[in-house]
């Protein structure tokens, strides 16, 4: 055999070993399962259309809506102001690449997984009154950390984040942003903004004053750190729900709060009196919103001046 044969049997005998070895890379069952088991939900590009989610857990519907780039939580008619960094975290469970491994593929398996329509629990992503992702969750697997998920209209079921159930069966006050002042959540108000607060509890008021670069407590130079403590306090102060009584009712002029800040701008925090548990009814001025605080919370608003 001439040279140049040998060296066309080489190469091809090369070529056809590649082939193979290409194609067992391409056709392995462990490869293509690897492949299949990573996923995604929902192209991250939707996320600036998604304007309403819609929670349905056996008879209890959770319904979020967003107005204006602001979230709210739709509670029989009323809309309560929703916690965004909890909706994006929320989303970003199905926009981005995750292991979710096809589990099964025939219809007759969604009764005994869970995915059913009769069954499951459903959540429904839409946009400009399009769904932009309708799932179906079932049980949990074997191993308790994942759930079995299922678009709807279709008959692949996937395991999935068992996380996703925590956000699925919260209550809708799980969802409501329940800080005083909201804007403190995305930094818009922070104890710089701050040049006074008067609080009136009981007798004289105590004012805190900017002085220099310290401050004074009704006159009294007092401790920087622990005065911005306590003002930081009051700006991230929350409830823990909210109240059916009206903004202007009367039980609200117990005691009060305010703000004066930098630009002008007045805010102000009217309570009721404290009832046996040591809760009180919080609002401030500009909000529709009444607030219920628990006595922990109150404590932090009304501190000791010996304590500065």
């Amino acid at each position: 055999m001439t040279y140049k044969k040998k060296l066309i049997v080489l190469l091809s005998i090369i070529a056809a070993l590649t082939l193979i070895y290409t194609a067992s890379l391409v056709f392995d069952d462990e490869r293509v399962s690897t492949r299949s088991a990573s996923y995604v939900w929902m192209d991250s590009r939707l996320v600036t259309r998604v304007n309403r989610i819609v929670f349905s857990v056996e008879e209890s519907i959770v319904e979020l809506v967003k107005k204006n780039n602001e979230w709210f939580v739709l509670n029989d008619g009323i809309e309560y102001p929703a916690r965004q960094a909890r909706i994006e975290d929320f989303l970003a469970l199905f926009t981005q690449r995750v292991r979710s491994p096809v589990r099964y593929s025939n219809a007759a398996s969604h009764a005994s997984l869970g995915v059913d329509a009769e069954t499951a629990s459903r959540i429904t992503v839409y946009g400009e009154n399009s769904a932009l992702l309708d799932i179906l969750i079932g049980y949990e697997d074997n191993t308790g950390k994942e759930v079995y998920i299922r678009r709807a209209g279709q008959n692949e079921v996937r395991s999935g984040e068992y996380l996703i159930t925590v956000y699925l069966r919260g209550r809708p006050g799980s969802w409501y942003n329940l800080k005083l002042f909201p804007e403190s959540e995305d930094g818009r108000l922070t104890v710089e903004n701050v040049q006074r607060l008067l609080v009136y509890e009981e007798g004289s008021p105590l004012v805190y004053s900017r002085s220099n670069r310290g401050w004074t407590v009704s006159g009294v130079d007092a401790s920087l750190d622990a005065v911005e403590t306590y003002i930081r306090m009051v700006i991230i102060t929350e409830g823990d729900d909210f109240s059916e009584v009206s903004t202007d009712d009367p039980v609200l002029d117990h005691s009060r709060i305010v703000l004066e800040l930098g630009n002008g701008g007045i805010r102000t925090i009217r309570l009721s009196e404290a009832d046996e548990t040591g809760r009180r009814l919080a609002h401030v001025s500009g909000s529709p919103y009444v607030y219920s605080l628990p006595s922990w919370s109150v404590q932090r608003l009304f501190m000791d001046i010996s304590n500065l």
